[in-house]
Order: structure tokens, then sequence, then C-alpha cells
């Protein structure tokens, strides 16, 4: 397994573009819902997502390679990305957005935790460790306080429970024959898959049409282009070159920048409260990301 590098000025700027880029997404979810069936605009976005990535690899230097031996864990993957989303855009058709991203973007939490006793070099340290409780705090805030955001119980499990399929994604990259693999071909095992996965789930869920206008066209194509094809490419290959732990990190701006554009663009509530449980998120998961000094 290779050794992944701490963070740079081209990794800095990535992970700043692409955690703008997903924290807004959130928002378009949420609004494209009220014209598209929450599971059926899941698998729309992963069917054009594949279709996007097909073209790029046709006409670029990048290539898709399926290996015998990785047959297992890109199904595995593609479950994962699955459950990961079919719960996310269902929980943002109940809850709000601010509480969704709080219970999202806890995924660092929990791959921290895994990857103490699962990946080489990152195991929990004593400044970790009261990072983690922080964190966890701060989630177990914001499931308990009812009031915040207009929440809904059953919603928030969904998005905690999307949080846990994100982070056995990111450990599906690392610890199985995929490490090995680009990220057009580990990116191509997560929409390939949960594709057909996502759309034979969305029969279950009542009629695939809401109320349609080209607004929820527009939020559908901002999720095939810059999400799905995009912006999850790009955190592939950011996952292949620095510290899992490091590139989850940045979740802690996620949920930040999550709760400023619902309030600013769907007008949600943003009560002391909501703040007070993302302080203790963002304080924990500095500590846990936190480079130890060197001495001398």
């Amino acid at each position: 397994m290779n050794t992944r590098r701490d963070l740079d000025f081209s990794g800095l700027a990535g992970l700043l573009a692409i955690t703008l880029i997903l924290s807004f997404n959130q928002v378009v979810i949420k609004v494209t819902n009220d014209g598209l069936q929450p599971v059926f605009q899941a698998g729309l976005r992963s069917l054009f997502g594949v279709i996007c990535l097909s073209v790029w690899v046709a006409f670029s230097a990048r290539k898709i390679r399926v290996r015998r031996d990785e047959v297992l864990s890109g199904l595995l993957l593609g479950l994962l990305f699955a459950v990961e989303f079919l719960l996310l855009f269902l929980a943002l058709d109940i809850t709000s957005v601010a509480r969704s991203a709080i219970l999202f973007y806890s995924m660092p939490i929990w791959l921290s935790i895994a990857g103490h006793f699962l990946l080489p070099g990152e195991r929990i340290t004593r400044p970790r460790l009261m990072g983690l409780i922080l964190a966890m705090s701060g989630v177990i805030w914001a499931l308990a306080d009812r009031d915040i955001a207009q929440g809904n119980l059953r919603g928030d499990l969904m998005a905690l429970g999307g949080a846990f399929a994100w982070g056995g994604l990111a450990l599906t990259v690392r610890l199985t024959p995929l490490a090995r693999s680009n990220a057009e071909t580990q990116l191509f095992w997560q929409l390939g898959v949960s594709a057909p996965l996502l759309l034979g789930a969305a029969f279950l869920g009542g009629p695939f049409i809401r109320d349609l206008a080209p607004l929820h066209i527009a939020g559908l194509g901002y999720q095939v282009v810059l999400v799905a094809f995009a912006g999850f490419l790009a955190w592939f290959y950011l996952m292949q070159q620095y510290k899992a732990s490091t590139v989850a990190s940045f979740g802690f701006l996620s949920p930040v920048l999550a709760v400023l554009f619902g309030a600013v663009l769907l007008g949600e509530e943003t009560s002391p409260a909501i703040w007070a449980a993302l302080a203790l998120i963002g304080a924990g998961l500095w500590l846990i990301n936190k480079r130890p000094r060197v001495a001398g």
C-alpha cells in the first residue's frame, strides 16, 4: 500500500473547491426533490454521471481498467455509494439542509475511529481522542435537540446512516484491490453499480415526477456534471494522494457552508444551538487532523 503524503497547496485548493461544490449540493438536492422523486433523482444522477465519465475516458488519455481481483470490491463500492445517497436524498426530503449537513458530514469521525484499527499511520492519539469526543458531542447534541433547524428524527437518522456508508466507501477504496486502481475506475464502479440499484429502488418510492420545472432540470445537471462526475472524480484522486483522514477532515467546512446556503437560499432557521453543535464538530475535527509537532 502506497504511503499518502501530507496536504500541499494544490491539494488544499482542490479540497476547498470540492467542499464548496458539495456543500451547495445539499441545497440543490433538496430543491430538486420538489420536481423529482428523491431516489429516482439519485439514480438519474448516477446514470448520467457514468455516461459523462465514459465520454471523458473516450477523449482523454485516462482509462478504466477492470481487473478480475477487484470485482467484488467494486461491487461493494457501488453498493455503499448507492446506500449513501439513497439515504441522503431521502433525508433531505424530510429534514432541513442544516441538520442533514451536520449529521452527514460527521463521516470523518467514523472514518477516524475505523482508521485507528484499519489504516496504517492513522492511529488515534490523545489529541485526536479529545477531538473525537468533542465532535461526537456535537453530533449527539444535534440529534437530541429536536428544535434545531426543523428536525425530523427519521430524516436525521438517514443522514447519519449516509455518513456511515460514506466512511465505509472511503475504507473500501483504501483497503481493497481498488487501492491500485485509478480514480476513473473507482468512480466507474460507484456510478455504474449504483445506477441500476437506485433506479430499481425508485419503483418503491412513488411517482418519479413530482412538479418538474426547468429549475429542477438545472439542479439535476449540476449534480451530474459538477458533483457525480467532476467532484467525485477529484475526490477519489485526492484520496489516492493524501491521507484519508486529512481529505475527510475538510468535511468540517461542508456543514458550515451548507447551513449558510440553507439559511440564505431556503430561509432555514439558524439558531445558536445549531452553531454550537457545528462549533463542537469543527473543533473536534481540527484536533483529529492536527499534525503533531516534530521536536528539534
